[in-house]
């Protein structure tokens, strides 16, 4: 390839005309310009404070189809021209292809536009079907209907949200951004989980594990913030515990805006700003740095055995074909010491979760369903409740 930067036409000694030919003394070949880009762009070969400043850095983010042609080219020019590389590591991403596993083609009409996906599902839910489906080694099989789960996400996110606005519960009504001083089970599990969310959401990130980082929050925020402690937390807004429930429920949801910012920037950006004042954007706040420190073991152990129970029971209603709105009495036909404290301090919300009518202790009736749980064991009667005969 040859750019002009002139041409003289003249005649030759045999009478035909001769084309004289000057190249351009400042082009290079299109993939060795652009092995330049680290230096290239950054004002080079001048020594700018801009290279000063950026050169070298840190990760390259490419596919893999131009691994040869760019990304080797600039490694290898860097250490030719300025005798340094211009970063360490080099994450290869997944190809985009239909729900299929083919290749986006305007022929076989299979191509998703991102500006038509943006526009009909929104920004972060685009942004987080990518970023949860992004597993190194494979493509992205990328399809509607997992776009349109992860705006679900966002709704849930934005009714929790509304939930703690209609209880009192956010920034603006508790005042500092301080940690709580959690005494009860319920709010000390929760800032627990949070604590164990972040961390693997900051392992995964550290090695470039998108896919299990989005995914970690996704079970955070919807399965243990939306789903668990939002119902715990119900019964606790009217008793002693109220305000630090509402202090620990504006803390938490703080965190899930912090965590989710890099996925879903939108919406927990709008979040931020609509739940209190804040001395800066979401976008500039300060990564956490808590950890470990945080989980509370006891907390932790009695808060996943009641989940455990609520889940059985539900799981043998379900199963059972019990009427879904019918309160049952439960018998407890077994129980060590702390499984007896672990129901006993949380009877009420067993109760109301597992749409339960009482406990009682005793062997197991006749026509009872039992629910075996860590310590011991209840029972469901369901003579005259159910077709005990046709369920069998």
């Amino acid at each position: 390839l040859i750019t002009l930067a002139s041409f003289q036409v003249l005649p030759g000694p045999d009478g035909q005309l001769q084309i004289g030919l000057q190249r351009d003394p400042d082009v290079l070949d299109t993939w060795f310009s652009s092995g330049l880009w680290p230096i290239g762009t950054l004002g080079w070969p001048e020594e700018t404070a801009e290279l000063k400043k950026y050169f070298p850095t840190d990760v390259l983010v490419t596919g893999f189809d131009i691994i040869f042609f760019w990304v080797a080219r600039m490694m290898m020019m860097q250490l030719a021209v300025v005798e340094q590389i211009p970063f360490h590591t080099v994450y290869v991403h997944a190809l985009v292809r239909d729900e299929k596993g083919k290749k986006m083609s305007k022929s076989l009409g299979n191509v998703l536009d991102p500006l038509d996906l943006i526009a009909e599902y929104g920004a972060d839910a685009v942004r987080f079907t990518l970023s949860a489906m992004a597993a190194m080694g494979r493509d992205l099989k990328l399809s509607k209907d997992r776009i349109a789960g992860y705006r679900n996400f966002t709704t849930k996110l934005w009714n929790a949200t509304r939930f703690a606005e209609m209880n009192g519960a956010l920034r603006r009504d508790v005042g500092a951004a301080d940690l709580p001083q959690a005494t009860h089970t319920v709010n000390r599990w929760i800032i627990g989980e949070t604590a164990r969310a972040r961390l693997a959401v900051d392992e995964a990130l550290t090695a470039f594990r998108f896919n299990d980082a989005a995914n970690t929050l996704y079970a955070f925020v919807w399965g243990k913030v939306c789903d668990w402690y939002v119902e715990f937390a119900k019964p606790l807004m009217d008793g002693d515990q109220a305000g630090e429930t509402r202090a620990t429920m504006a803390w938490v949801l703080d965190q899930c805006y912090i965590l989710m910012h890099p996925f879903m920037p939108f919406i927990t950006e709008e979040l931020w700003g609509q739940t209190g004042t804040r001395p800066k954007m979401l976008v500039h706040a300060d990564w956490p740095a808590y950890g470990a420190e945080l989980i509370d073991a006891d907390a932790d152990r009695e808060m996943n055995w009641v989940i455990a129970l609520i889940e059985d029971i539900r799981s043998a209603r379900m199963q059972m074909h019990v009427p879904a709105g019918l309160k049952l009495p439960i018998v407890m036909t077994a129980m060590d010491d702390r499984g007896r404290k672990a129901f006993a301090d949380n009877q009420p919300m067993i109760e109301r979760l597992a749409r339960l009518d009482g406990m009682t202790e005793g062997a197991a009736p006749r026509g009872s369903v039992t629910v075996a749980v860590e310590g011991g064991g209840f029972a469901i009667p369901l003579e005259g409740v159910i077709d005990i005969a046709e369920e069998k």
